[in-house]
């Protein structure tokens, strides 16, 4: 397959600069996804990667050699949309192996690549019919087929599974991550779905504004968040973030007063922390544990009921916090509850929303998909 590089890569739309020279490597076999809220050039930077808009700025390198001024077909890539795009008079195995005989591929030669992506997707029984009589996920199956007869260096992917049902999101993402087992591709998956990125990614490049955030694994990510944007877009439900007020920091850790008074010792690097410095304490829902001898109190203003786990949400200092605890909890509505949190898994930001560099270091912090694989290999 291939590697792809990105050298402070610029795309301007007249005056406005959508993408702020970004440098990215993406090794080969890497599933890598691109995720951010609306607006913040995901979807720009792929189709730059895809040829579909030119650089403002900058050198994008596939396999060491710069391809700017390469088109789309020169790159050696193939991308699937959010739209399936199949042509209706046609039959899955003809929508497949279009573009082959495009390219004057043989009838023998397209039908083998077609019998091949079709029984990577389990597509088999379906190759005679026509895209009408398919369901939403089977014509994505059948775009990813597309692609995937073409042999490309480079899958990229833009937000395919949108118009898609929740059942069938989650079916689609077990099976892309099956693929890429199988195929053993590089991919580039745009999303703004933090959950989709969370279970397919070998590495994650947080996006806002245009400019690259963090890129890290999954875990990295969600254990080590760079700044207060990354913590409270990576998780779900969010990051909880609490007012507090520094009382004594130094490079073993910071004590900081919360809301309603307790005290807390984070083990963080605090050595810049001034006595009275304004911070956040970000700790997740599924972090927060209900305590009657807890730091903080609030009232419960909502409660919603998931069978295995129950969230209740309550409001301190204009802010909602979200309590992920267990589903037979018998807590009610307008209830006075009193919560704390293990500080080792709490972190703290300053006003600028950097993050103080933690003291511990998270076991699985580093682990990738790709190490799951490795040991697989390694106990066959």
């Amino acid at each position: 397959m291939a590697t792809l590089q990105l050298d402070q890569v610029v795309k301007s739309f007249g005056d406005t600069q959508v993408i702020k020279g970004i440098d990215l490597d993406i090794q080969d076999q890497e599933f890598v996804v691109f995720v951010g809220p609306s607006g913040c050039g995901k979807s720009t930077l792929l189709r730059m990667i895809a040829g579909l808009e030119s650089t403002t700025a900058g050198d994008i390198n596939i396999d060491n050699q710069r391809v700017n001024e390469l088109g789309p077909a020169e790159r050696g890539l193939a991308m699937v949309f959010q739209s399936y795009a199949l042509y209706p008079h046609m039959t899955v195995e003809d929508n497949m192996g279009f573009s082959l005989k495009l390219a004057g591929v043989s009838r023998e030669d397209r039908r083998t690549k077609v019998m091949e992506a079709a029984r990577i997707l389990q597509l088999e029984p379906l190759l005679e019919r026509k895209p009408k009589a398919l369901s939403g996920g089977q014509r994505q199956r059948v775009a990813i087929g597309r692609a995937i007869v073409r042999n490309p260096r480079i899958f990229l992917f833009d937000e395919p599974l949108s118009n898609l049902d929740a059942a069938l999101r989650v079916q689609m993402r077990i099976e892309l991550a099956r693929l890429h087992e199988e195929l053993k591709a590089t991919m580039i998956y745009v999303t703004h779905d933090q959950i989709e990125a969370m279970t397919m990614a070998d590495k994650i490049v947080v996006l806002q504004g245009g400019v690259v955030e963090q890129v890290g694994s999954p875990m990295e990510l969600y254990h080590h968040p760079r700044n207060r944007f990354v913590a409270g877009f990576i998780g779900s439900p969010k990051m909880n973030f609490l007012n507090a007020v520094a009382e004594e920091g130094s490079a073993q850790g910071v004590t900081v007063r919360l809301p309603g008074g307790g005290s807390v010792s984070i083990p963080v690097d605090g050595g810049q922390v001034s006595e009275g410095q304004a911070l956040d304490v970000g700790v997740r829902p599924e972090h927060l544990r209900l305590d009657d001898s807890g730091p903080l109190k609030a009232q419960i203003n909502v409660i919603e009921r998931l069978g295995g786990q129950t969230s209740l949400y309550v409001e301190m200092d204009d802010e909602l916090i979200t309590l992920m605890v267990d589903g037979d909890v018998a807590h009610r509505v307008g209830d006075v509850v009193q919560f704390g949190f293990d500080p080792s898994r709490a972190h703290l930001f300053s006003a600028d929303g950097q993050a103080l560099q933690s003291l511990t270091r998270h076991p699985l912090a580093s682990l990738t998909r790709q190490d799951n694989r490795a040991a697989s290999e390694a106990e066959a």
